[in-house]
Formats: C-alpha cells, structure tokens, sequence
C-alpha cells in the first residue's frame, strides 16, 4: 500500500507482555518515533488496517491470532512497511520460517533495546529511500524482465512479481552490480543497513523468495546464480546452461 511519508516515522508494536511493549514504546519515544500498541494479534491487524503505520515490531506468540499469520495477512493485503518479529523463538527453522512468510528482520529475545532500535532506524531510512527512489535509476530490462526502481516492482512482460521492498532491493542491487558476484555480508550491508551477523541467513531467504516469484513467471529462466560459500549474482540462464 502507497502512502505519504510522515514525520515522525510510526512504529506499530504488536506483543502480549506488557513490560515489553511498554519498554519498546518508552525507548521508540525517546528516538523521536511514534507508537501504536497492541496486545493481540487481533487488535494489530486492526491498527495496521486503520493506521498503515511505517514499521511493525512484531512478537509470535500472540493470543486471538499469532505473529505468524499477522505477518503473512499483512503482506496478502499489499502492505509494504518493514517487519521486524522479536520473539523467544531462537530455533534457526523459526528464524527462517519468520523471514519466509513477509518479515524483514528477526532478533530473537532477550534483546538490548538499543539494538532494536538501530534496526528500526536502519530500517525505515533503507526504505525511505527506495519509496523517494534516491538517484532516480532507470529502469533496467533483461529480456522479458523488467527492473523498476521508481516503481520498486519487477515486471514480466507488464505483469508485476509483487515483490516487498525488501526483495526488490535485494534484485535490483544483484541486477545493478551484474555480472559481479555480490557476498552474502554485503548484500546484507547494503541492503539492510548493517554488519550481518555469523549465521545469519537472511539474504538466502530473501533469494529463495525472489526465485520463487520469478520462476512463477519465467519457468524456463534462472537469475539469481549462487557462487557456494560466498554469495550471488545476477545472470539470467536457461535451466541447459547450467
């Protein structure tokens, strides 16, 4: 969903324990944010609805509807903001789990407030950016393919892959750098906004999430190549040429 930026950015928390939403709300305040709180999943999909806030913090394990069909509603109904899940879930499948179905972002719990808030602000700044479409790049077509970054979408002959935000940044960023093959630490770097973590897998989830939109309209195409161990680049193959 398309809407004007507002100053300052509001930033819906959707978590059950009291002491920790209020703890969020407390240090978002202090960072010049706004808030909006809710205590069930329910009630967040309600304020996402009636608000369209900038950015959800996001819990799990939710009484009346749980995180992870918040997380996957919201993106059916075509929002667009940035998903961070703070959860006592740390098992590596809920991680990768969590990023599969719309989140952005995932920092298990117990977490240091002052980090939550680096990738809130990282967050909002990397996406404030594609929705100004800083430097205003041209629009870049690969056969069939074509990359927006006005937009933020990529096309199949007209017909949109209905990609996030941060899936087109990760394309567009493998599609800017061709034939290079970008690492996994900086397409993180760049497209999120800080150092990547040992272990983290997000930028694997976000490719496997590309594929799978581009395979829905280019089955007979590859684009996104992987080099093992180290990171992707873009290249558009025939399943032959492999």
């Amino acid at each position: 969903m398309d809407k004007k930026e507002t100053h300052p950015a509001r930033v819906l928390v959707v978590e059950d324990d009291e002491a920790i939403r209020e703890t969020i709300a407390y240090n978002l305040k202090k960072h010049g944010y706004r808030y909006l709180l809710a205590a069930n999943g329910l009630e967040g999909l309600r304020m996402l609805r009636r608000e369209n806030p900038d950015l959800m913090i996001l819990d799990l394990m939710l009484p009346e509807m749980d995180g992870w069909k918040l997380c996957e509603q919201a993106r059916e109904e075509g929002f667009d903001l940035p998903i961070i899940i703070c959860s006592a879930r740390t098992s590596e499948y809920d991680k990768v789990q969590g990023l599969s179905i719309g989140a952005d972002d995932y920092l298990a719990k117990p977490f240091g407030m002052s980090e939550l808030m680096a990738r809130v602000e990282a967050h909002l700044r990397r996406h404030r950016q594609l929705a100004t479409g800083a430097g205003k790049p041209e629009p870049m077509t690969i056969g069939k393919l074509t990359i927006d970054p006005e937009r933020k979408e990529a096309f199949a002959e007209g017909e949109p892959l209905g990609l996030t935000s941060k899936e087109f940044a990760v394309l567009f960023l493998l599609a800017r750098e061709s034939p290079l093959v970008i690492s996994r630490e900086d397409i993180y770097k760049s497209v999120w906004g800080y150092e990547m973590l040992h272990g983290d897998r997000s930028v694997d989830v976000f490719v496997r999430r590309i594929r799978k939109k581009l395979a829905g309209l280019f089955p007979e195409t590859t684009f996104l190549q992987t080099h093992y161990g180290f990171g992707y680049k873009f290249e558009a193959r025939e399943p032959s040429k492999k």
